[in-house]
């Protein structure tokens, strides 16, 4: 049992929902104040039940749909598996994305009740996506490129700051722009082994709609906006200086970028360059992360 939840909710890549939190409380304390422990925790709380719901629903219509059974799986893309080795288990799969999202709404209720109804213009978007992405929103090429991000950076990161500060900045809409970009990337990336047996199932990402290696143009732009974003935030005072920390993280570039371009059409040499890309999806953030807490002291 417990090795098919961990599998379903795909524990092993929770740890960027924590980096979006962190993030966002690392901002909150920096630019405006220390939040209470029951924020943290609530928030904490509301993110990772976000994330678990989305995979676990992902697991269970992707095994249902048959996706599973024609993908070539990397330790960074393609599901997780479970299913396929444990068919029995999809209704525990389906169960746990259902209390998860339950865990989303209610969660999400309290926290508006508690602080400001207007958290639900990013609290419904987000149960939106939630439970739409695997089932509709992979249709559309477009879509499926941003809702990632989206539900990342300008739902979870925006929205945790939101609660922790009381408010929003400047600030932390650069910040929070950055994760989705980071995250858009993330998934389109990992897509790229996919894309034969996505297309057979009805899915329409951008890797299938304009190929491996025109997307590889796009992750790149969106890239490099990520890091042009920061450094125009700081030269215009919204971040502080010290948030350009996030620029050590360039280096992964110099080994990401040619390795995408020159692999791009040959998915199974691929699998470094996906775990280079989740590496630089926390780092950076990290890295931003350090140099808030830096302008804090």
């Amino acid at each position: 049992m417990f090795a098919v939840l961990f599998g379903v909710s795909r524990a092993n890549f929770l740890t960027l929902t924590l980096v979006c939190v962190l993030l966002a409380a690392t901002a909150g304390w920096q630019m405006v104040a220390m939040s209470t422990w029951q924020n943290y925790l609530l928030v904490t709380l509301i993110a990772l039940s976000a994330h678990i719901s989305v995979n676990a629903f992902n697991e269970y219509f992707d095994f249902k749909s048959g996706l599973d059974f024609l993908t070539q799986r990397t330790p960074f893309s393609g599901g997780s598996g479970t299913l396929v080795n444990h068919p029995e288990a999809s209704s525990i799969a389906l169960k746990l994305a259902i209390i998860s999202l339950c865990v989303v709404i209610f969660a999400g209720l309290y926290l508006s009740f508690q602080q400001n109804w207007q958290l639900l213009l990013i609290g419904i978007p987000g149960v939106l996506i939630i439970y739409a992405y695997t089932q509709h929103l992979n249709k559309n090429a477009l879509a499926c490129l941003l809702a990632p991000g989206f539900g990342f950076g300008l739902l979870m990161t925006l929205g945790a700051f939101w609660v922790f500060a009381g408010g929003l900045t400047a600030g932390a809409w650069v910040l929070a722009m950055i994760i989705s970009l980071l995250v858009s990337n993330l998934l389109l990336l990992n897509q790229f082994p996919d894309v034969e047996a996505d297309r057979q199932v009805g899915r329409n990402h951008l890797p299938i709609v304009i190929g491996r290696r025109r997307s590889a143009m796009v992750f790149t732009a969106l890239l490099l906006a990520s890091y042009g974003l920061l450094i125009i935030a700081v030269v215009m005072q919204l971040l502080p200086w010290q948030t350009l920390l996030g620029l050590l993280s360039l280096p992964l570039l110099l080994k990401l970028l040619p390795g995408i371009f020159k692999y791009a059409d040959q998915p199974t040499e691929l699998s470094p360059f996906l775990g280079i890309n989740v590496i630089l999806c926390h780092v950076y953030p990290l890295l931003l992360c350090a140099g808030l807490a830096w302008a804090a002291v």
